[in-house]
């Protein structure tokens, strides 16, 4: 029997997708809901990607500038691993940018300082260049590790310096917020449990603050810039999903269905660089629910 509601919420979201989403997304929900090919998702992704191999753009909405920059390169990997891209050309790319843009002791930087000459939100304002980050490298370089497609690199001292970095972030602190947890999440959902084992101490850590009053937030009704339990597990593999009760992410997926918008997108809950940027923004995060939703089996 076809669930009608469930049927309108996609409907409903395919008409924003193709009267206001940009390109690229319109590709990722015909991939998804309409038997699109990668092929068409990758090409849509090329036009963002600079000739050093990084991406720019403003593919990261909140960053306009056109060069390169760490973050918006990890945006470019998520869709990369969305449509299992890894053999795709654009990799070769990616790898020499991020070899390229390593640091002497490892670690990625945040972002560049030429993101300041361009509109961009505040949070990415930045004072130095050549300053280590978690955030992007924790994901970038656990994404990296969860392909089994591109390995030649695994063993090269760039890479080598990123994962070092890491356990080094990690022996120093918890996280803090969101942020610093999804790149926690991403690195240790893919980390070889090695012989100190650094993973699964590492794992208790995280699990710990991912359980406690900075964690994972349970309410589906909190207000302002905060991240739910639908953030932390998008789909049913989430690292974080064993952390959350049935009932809680039932209550979360009604809660997620009852905010789509009368037009059918989903809006952010951050203020948006501009209307473009926001607009791109709710393309992209309608996508993403509308995955959100059919891996729960809501759509």
């Amino acid at each position: 029997m076809v669930d009608h509601k469930q049927t309108e919420v996609l409907e409903h979201a395919r008409k924003f997708i193709y009267s206001s989403a940009r390109l690229l997304d319109r590709m990722r929900f015909a991939y998804h809901f309409e038997n699109g090919g990668k092929e068409q998702v990758l090409h849509a992704l090329r036009s963002y990607q600079n000739p050093d191999g990084g991406f720019g753009n403003a593919l990261e909405p909140d960053m306009r500038c056109p060069q390169s920059q760490p973050v918006t390169t990890e945006t470019a990997l998520m869709v990369i691993k969305e449509v299992e891209g890894w053999d795709s050309d654009l990799m070769d790319g990616v790898l020499a940018y991020l070899k390229g843009i390593t640091l002497g002791n490892g670690g990625l930087p945040r972002a560049t300082t030429e993101v300041n000459d361009y509109p961009h939100a505040p949070w990415w304002t930045t004072e130095q260049d050549g300053v280590a980050s978690l955030n992007p490298t924790g994901s970038i370089i656990g994404m990296l590790l969860g392909q089994r497609v591109r390995t030649n690199f695994l063993n090269e001292d760039w890479f080598v310096k990123n994962v070092s970095f890491l356990w080094d972030c990690f022996e120093a602190s918890v996280p803090g917020d969101y942020h610093d947890a999804v790149q926690w999440m991403s690195f240790l959902g893919n980390a070889a449990v090695d012989a100190d084992h650094r993973a699964a101490k590492h794992k208790l850590e995280l699990d710990d603050w991912l359980a406690g009053p900075n964690g994972i937030e349970k309410n589906p009704h909190a207000e302002g810039y905060v991240h739910k339990v639908l953030d932390y597990a998008p789909a049913p593999d989430s690292y974080a999903s064993r952390l959350i009760q049935p009932e809680e992410l039932n209550l979360h997926l009604d809660w997620m269905i009852g905010n789509q918008q009368e037009d059918g997108g989903w809006d952010i809950s951050f203020p948006a660089v501009s209307v473009a940027g926001h607009q791109e923004w709710r393309g992209w995060l309608t996508v993403e629910n509308l995955k959100t939703l059919r891996a729960y089996g809501r759509i």
